[in-house]
């Protein structure tokens, strides 16, 4: 499916007035202004990012970040084949808030985001970026995707699984309907293999791009209510096992976000008043979540106005996606960016609202040397944050082969797992 393209102007070369308040001035690759506006000087935040905070000399950062696009991400699982389709057009964007903090704050990270694993996929499969989930094509990921979990668990130290699944399977294709015995009971099995392999938390996605066969939630298509109704509950099944993370959805994309962000409030409300007042819940923004778009499309003020029965936000975390291909697709066995800017930019923003994310997709080719190299990097920044990045959740083992593209499904021999050198270095191996 054909995917757009957006990318951002690097202006290499020309002559670079001063740099604004709070704004970049280095970090590898960086081919902007390094000197600051009065009133303010440039300090190195870490290798891939300085910024101009308050002080009275102005440095340069003689660091660099690579020069990344801020496309669309592509993925649909129509089969064991994973694609992500983008596009774009018709897209409301709200008024998008400005980056600029309002503190010196630095970064108080502890140099380690609190979780870490993989997407057990398999569940999803079936599912179209246009919401249509086909029940025959799920494929439960079963005894292999549980064991799986646990040779993460025991063997890379991962605590964190993303267990995708299709609305439609969930309620065997009865839009509203109560959840089909059959189809959860199945789910469910891999939600406990989940929890019993000693992860910190399991996350329960529903992988249907804000629609239900074409048709955009509350914008159309389906009714709050009825979304409410499988959210409601799933609430209740799992409202007394706090390590279940309700993820409202996968990747919204080509929605009035201010008519998403009242969607999502209405489910929020929906789990609380289930009885699930523990429980994180996972808040997606447009553009299929992308990290890189997830201020400048309106997301973050939207979904900011999302908060719990009381008011308060508590345990209510953006949900951010981010792949490092060249159209951002997560299509490509090769990486071209290492995303660092995206989110360092987005770093600042949680910071001065008190605010945090998880990133709950990402990946790149599992041997391939330029996704070692920037799959790590990201993850290095995403560390560097880490007070405003809970974690990361690699895309994807359970039912995907190896053959797959981005498979970081393990290779099974006799009772032992291999790893693919992308889980070994960077989703596994930036974690320790």
């Amino acid at each position: 499916m054909k995917a757009t393209l957006f990318t951002l102007a690097a202006a290499a070369g020309s002559a670079y007035a001063q740099q604004s308040a709070y704004g970049q001035c280095g970090g590898q690759g960086w081919t902007g202004a390094t000197t600051c506006v009065s009133g303010y000087t440039c300090v190195a935040q870490n290798s891939y990012y300085s910024q101009c905070i308050p002080g009275t000399a102005s440095t340069k950062a003689t660091t660099t970040i690579k020069a990344t696009s801020t496309p669309v991400s592509t993925k649909a699982t129509t089969t064991p084949i994973t694609t992500k389709a983008t596009s774009t057009a018709g897209t409301t964007k709200a008024t998008s808030i400005a980056t600029t903090a309002t503190s010196s704050t630095a970064p108080a990270s502890s140099g380690k985001v609190s979780y870490a694993g993989v997407n057990i996929a398999g569940f999803d499969f079936g599912c179209g970026t246009d919401g249509t989930c086909t029940v025959s094509g799920a494929v439960n990921p079963g005894s292999n995707g549980i064991g799986q979990m646990d040779h993460f668990v025991k063997d890379d130290g991962l605590n964190t699984f993303r267990l995708p699944v299709g609305w439609q399977y969930l309620v065997n294709g009865n839009l509203g309907g109560t959840l089909d015995a059959t189809n959860f009971a199945n789910y469910d099995s891999l939600m406990q293999g989940c929890l019993n392999s000693g992860a910190a938390l399991c996350i329960l996605d529903i992988h249907n791009y804000a629609r239900w066969n074409g048709a955009i939630i509350g914008q159309g298509g389906p009714t709050n209510a009825q979304f409410d109704s499988l959210w409601s509950q799933l609430a209740t099944k799992y409202k007394n096992n706090p390590k279940v993370v309700f993820e409202i959805m996968n990747e919204p994309h080509d929605v009035n976000i201010t008519e998403w962000a009242a969607t999502v409030q209405s489910a929020v409300t929906a789990i609380r008043n289930a009885g699930a007042t523990a429980n994180k819940i996972l808040l997606p923004g447009n553009d299929y979540a992308s990290a890189s778009q997830f201020i400048s499309d309106g997301s973050a003020a939207a979904l900011s106005t999302v908060t719990n029965l009381d008011g308060s936000t508590t345990n209510l975390i953006f949900d951010v996606h981010k792949y490092l291909d060249s159209d951002s697709s997560g299509t490509h066995a090769s990486c071209t960016t290492n995303n660092v800017a995206a989110f360092d930019t987005l770093a600042t923003y949680l910071r001065a609202n008190k605010r945090q994310a998880f990133l709950t997709e990402t990946g790149g080719g599992p041997t391939d040397s330029s996704c070692l190299t920037d799959v790590c990097q990201e993850l290095d920044a995403l560390n560097a944050n880490s007070d405003v990045f809970l974690g990361w959740v690699g895309w994807a083992a359970g039912a995907f082969d190896t053959s797959y593209v981005l498979s970081e499904t393990p290779t099974l021999s006799g009772s032992t797992y291999t790893d693919v050198p992308l889980v070994t270095q960077c989703i596994a191996g930036k974690f320790h």
